[in-house]
């Protein structure tokens, strides 16, 4: 499932460039940038996520956290190059980082031309969108960027969740790709789209809540929306980002769980995953792995924005000073 986050908003460029492409090309680029940056709290988080029956204690993290340490440095038993300990905190960065910065690029793109097309149909381009056409909008786009990048979501999981040396584990992209479609053939790449359809949910409620909210902190302004600065931007991106998250997140941890490689013979499907859940750890094991993924989702928030910004500063001239949304039409206004 990408991670979504409200469009770029900014001036548009005085080439002749599509605002669809720079946005779908700033998330490509932003995509990778802050994977490398929080890849290891995602392999702690994934950890954390699939632990089934355990009662979460203070300093679990810590302990996980020790454990994808010593498996650098002792793995087969053998003690290893510290270095080691760095590669396993990163490992299964690569499925990852595609994931990241292909579904987010792909997601503005369909943001922006679904959120333009919305206003031509209704014919008021010169006005401002409701929360219902961002709601549908940003639904119709996570949901078909979730069909899409599903599979790679599938083998991140799988990498993330286990050691390199772990019998079965998979090696690399290509050999997971090989190994899931021999074993459990093209349905297989879709374990876990249930709950990740749920999960667009998340985008849509985060892009309402942000619209809305930057609506009214331009309010404030003494030009309004179009007087936000970066930092209004960033402040408004996280506060959104918190609330979608607290709603939504128990989606995450029942997609991991289905996508471990164990699955198959563990649960019958989302709705056992619950169950079990709800059995066996209560509603706080809805919950595993919240905070290090909230500081994950920040931190992707405040750097995905920053080279969104540099990137489309590139094409932009000094004295334009209107903020708008980079969508294909030019009139359309958030």
């Amino acid at each position: 499932m990408p991670r979504v986050y409200p469009p770029l908003e900014g001036r548009q460029p005085s080439v002749n460039i599509s605002p669809s492409l720079v946005e779908s090309t700033a998330g490509f680029t932003a995509g990778i940038v802050s994977t490398l940056a929080v890849h290891p709290f995602d392999v702690v988080k994934t950890r954390l996520q699939i632990e089934q029956n355990a009662k979460i204690r203070a300093g679990s993290a810590l302990r996980v956290v020790r454990q994808i340490a010593n498996e650098g440095l002792y793995g087969n038993g053998v003690a290893k190059d510290t270095a080691q300990v760095l590669r396993s905190f990163y490992r299964g960065l690569m499925p990852n980082m595609i994931g990241n910065s292909v579904s987010w690029g792909m997601y503005f793109m369909w943001y922006a031309n679904i959120k333009d097309w919305i206003s031509s149909v209704r014919g008021h381009q010169d006005q401002k969108l409701s929360a219902g056409d961002y709601f549908i909008a940003s639904g119709a786009s996570g949901v078909v960027t979730a069909v899409l990048t599903n599979p790679i979501w599938v083998i991140k999981t799988r990498m993330l969740s286990t050691a390199r040396n772990t019998p079965g584990a998979y090696r690399s992209i290509s050999h997971g790709t090989l190994d899931l479609y021999k074993s459990e053939g093209i349905k297989g790449f879709y374990r876990g789209l249930l709950p990740s359809l749920f999960g667009v949910s998340h985008g849509a409620i985060q892009f309402m809540a942000y619209e809305q909210l930057k609506n009214r902190w331009g309010t404030r302004r003494p030009n309004g929306a179009q007087g936000l600065t970066n930092v209004d931007y960033l402040y408004l991106s996280a506060v959104s980002k918190i609330f979608a998250g607290s709603i939504t997140y128990p989606y995450q941890v029942v997609r991991a769980r289905l996508q471990t490689y164990d699955a198959k013979a563990r649960y019958s499907g989302a709705m056992d995953v619950v169950k079990q859940v709800w059995k066996h750890e209560g509603p706080v094991g809805f919950y595993r792995g919240c905070v290090y993924w909230q500081w994950c989702r920040l931190k992707h928030t405040v750097s995905r924005r920053t080279d969104q910004r540099d990137l489309a500063d590139s094409g932009r001239t000094s004295s334009e000073s209107s903020h708008r949304p980079a969508s294909p039409s030019s009139s359309t206004k958030t």
